[in-house]
């Protein structure tokens, strides 16, 4: 059963969509401007920073905007957090989730470095995942430039961004530089495109927050090859060979689709040995983080989440 909290904040989100016209008539653009007027309401309150610096370069594969957020106490050089929004490799922005960052860098103390990665399907896979991979190379040699210590870097994200994170950091094990990324945070995430049956029963079909259809629709958006990305461990990473990666605490809805995609991560980070934490958190949906402002178990998954970060990262 839904979270009454959780519920209400659907209700709300329902009722913003409805002043739109509807989502399928609209171009990806259009889209993407809704999306961020009917997030504006939750990306607003919330921890003040005591820096927030903005910048847009080129780290190596093509130019990104990243906003950096540095709490108040935070040592510099300080451990940091890449964080990579969701929105199925196709909308949101740094910008829809800003309040979500702020909240993890004043729980952890650690600065929180978020990312506008390019968006599918105008840049198919690999564009965003080269990009990302090249901002942590970047940040290995360059870290101090924004007061950043590169020897205590973790990476999370949100549904497509979990997916981003673990296939960042197992691109970066295959050229040497595994021990790069010290944590990953995985909430809600989207690791393949295969959906079961029995969850879109449980948690898709109409009126739910993403069914199956959709789930794939984005998919369909990021992959240029749809057979070959399927088998792609760096586009599906629930396929990879996980040994070596670093500790990893999974955020799981109870009431999401994709909540199968996450016990089934968790199965196999554990047989590759990798130390693993899942927290199921009862009554939340996909995407409750944004919820922040009105629901406790959001609250609640968010302290997990920087507590995780900030041991694993001294």
């Amino acid at each position: 059963m839904i979270d009454p909290e959780i519920q209400a904040f659907l209700d709300e989100m329902k009722r913003r969509w409805a002043a739109h016209p509807p989502f399928g008539d609209l171009g990806f653009p259009e889209q993407r401007a809704v999306s961020e007027k009917v997030r504006a309401r939750w990306t607003e309150g919330g921890p003040a920073m005591a820096e927030t610096l903005e910048r847009t370069f080129d780290p190596g594969a093509g130019e990104l905007r990243i906003r950096v957020y540095r709490p108040a106490g935070a040592a510099r050089p300080a451990p940091a957090l890449i964080y990579l929004h969701g929105g199925g490799f196709t909308l949101f922005s740094i910008d829809t989730h800003d309040r979500l960052m702020r909240e993890y860098a004043a729980a952890g103390g650690f600065v929180v470095i978020g990312v506008d990665y390019p968006l599918s399907p105008e840049h198919k896979y690999p564009v965003a995942l080269d990009r990302i991979e090249a901002l942590l190379l970047w940040l290995k040699a360059h870290g101090g430039e924004l007061g950043v210590d590169a020897a205590r870097l973790a990476l999370g994200g949100d549904s497509a961004g979990a997916n981003l994170s673990f296939a960042t950091t197992l691109r970066l094990r295959e050229r040497g530089e595994g021990g790069l990324v010290r944590a990953i945070l995985a909430n809600y995430g989207y690791f393949t495109p295969e959906v079961s049956d029995r969850a879109e029963e449980r948690f898709g079909g109409p009126g739910s927050i993403m069914d199956r259809a959709e789930a794939q629709s984005y998919y369909v958006n990021y992959l240029a090859d749809w057979d070959a990305g399927q088998r792609d461990p760096f586009a599906c990473p629930i396929h990879a060979d996980l040994a070596g990666l670093p500790p990893v605490f999974l955020v799981i809805p109870e009431c999401d689709l994709l909540t199968e995609q996450s016990l089934a991560m968790e199965a196999r980070l554990e047989q590759a040995g990798v130390a693993t934490m899942a927290k199921i958190y009862a009554g939340a949906t996909h995407s409750f983080l944004e919820a922040m402002s009105v629901a406790a178990v959001a609250r609640e998954a968010i302290r997990d989440g920087a507590t995780f970060i900030r041991d694993r990262l001294g």
